[in-house]
């Protein structure tokens, strides 16, 4: 694929920022938002390489990473960030992006039966709106 300022420019990007209300191209790639996170281990995508994918307009592969889903918006990231990038913010938007095409990350289906009874209905509840189109 190649990289130009057209396609750094995409629809994509613009979303992006619009949606979060960050300068996307203000990130350095300094890698202080990946170094402190305490989820990373678990993610596909560092928060810096998310970052780097979307300034250069990889829409698919940002939004198929299950690190958007991952992120905890603990904001040690941002708090990290020496450029001052609400990166947590970032994340939200791509969430909202997949939620918006209709496509979930959690499916109520694959949920079992014990864990729908016993599951804290504040947490249920909360857990849907950040991971489902329900």
């Amino acid at each position: 694929m190649e990289i130009s300022e057209k396609r750094t420019r995409e629809e994509f990007v613009e979303k992006v920022e619009e949606l979060s209300g960050q300068s996307i191209f203000s990130c350095n790639q300094c890698g202080r938002c990946s170094a402190g996170c305490p989820i990373v281990t678990a993610m596909d995508l560092l928060p810096n390489q998310v970052i780097r994918l979307i300034q250069l307009g990889y829409e698919g592969k940002v939004l198929n990473s299950r690190t958007i889903w991952l992120c905890a918006s603990c904001l040690t990231c941002d708090s990290r960030c020496p450029r001052g990038i609400d990166i947590s913010r970032i994340m939200e938007s791509l969430r909202a992006q997949v939620l918006r095409k209709g496509g979930d990350f959690l499916e109520i289906s694959k949920l079992s039966l014990d864990f729908l009874i016993l599951a804290p209905q504040q947490a249920f509840v909360s857990g849907f709106r950040k991971y489902s189109a329900y």
